[in-house]
């Protein structure tokens, strides 16, 4: 099966990382995931003028959280790779959003935890308009709401949310970055 009919590759090679994020091999998706491995990842905000937040409802073919919603475009980071480089990369595969990297702001860097799939993650914001295309095997579909309306959802319907929205969106910098209150 290709990457486009389950949504992702298990043959990805990833960097493992240590509690301090240096990284200290490398492994497949399917082992990292397996094995619980401490990994990369990258989630980004992105808003437009009207105070609209993107939010990707991920592909039904996914292997973690399928149908849930997500923040604008999330992803690991390649073995090799450096965050930002997979912000860029990853907007451009799943949403065929091609920025520059100054196009987008780092507005936190949270640890590893359980809630993120032992991943360390950086989050960044994207604002502006952008045309979209997306892709299916990534990407069921787009929709927007307020940071605020957003949080309301999110607290009285939690489920229908990928937890590491949920945790994303209790963090300071997260908060402080979608106008919310810290």
């Amino acid at each position: 099966m290709s990457r486009r009919e389950v949504g992702q590759s298990p043959d990805e090679v990833f960097d493992v990382v240590d509690e301090h994020d240096v990284v200290v091999g490398r492994a497949y998706r399917r082992e990292i995931h397996r094995r619980g491995l401490l990994h990369r990842a990258i989630h980004i905000f992105w808003l437009r003028a009207d105070g609209q937040l993107c939010l990707q409802r991920r592909s039904y073919a996914k292997d973690n959280c399928p149908g849930l919603l997500s923040s604008s475009c999330a992803g690991h980071v390649d073995a090799g790779e450096d965050y930002l480089a997979a912000a860029v990369r990853e907007l451009r595969e799943e949403l065929g959003v091609t920025v520059s990297p100054a196009a987008l702001s780092e507005v936190d860097y949270a640890p590893w935890h359980a809630d993120l799939g032992n991943e360390f993650v950086r989050s960044y914001v994207l604002r502006g308009e952008h045309r979209t295309t997306l892709a299916a095997f990534e990407v069921d579909s787009l929709l927007w709401r307020t940071p605020a309306e957003v949080e309301a959802w999110a607290r009285s319907q939690p489920e229908v949310f990928a937890t590491p929205l949920t945790h994303l969106f209790r963090r300071t910098g997260v908060r402080r970055a979608l106008g919310l209150p810290a």
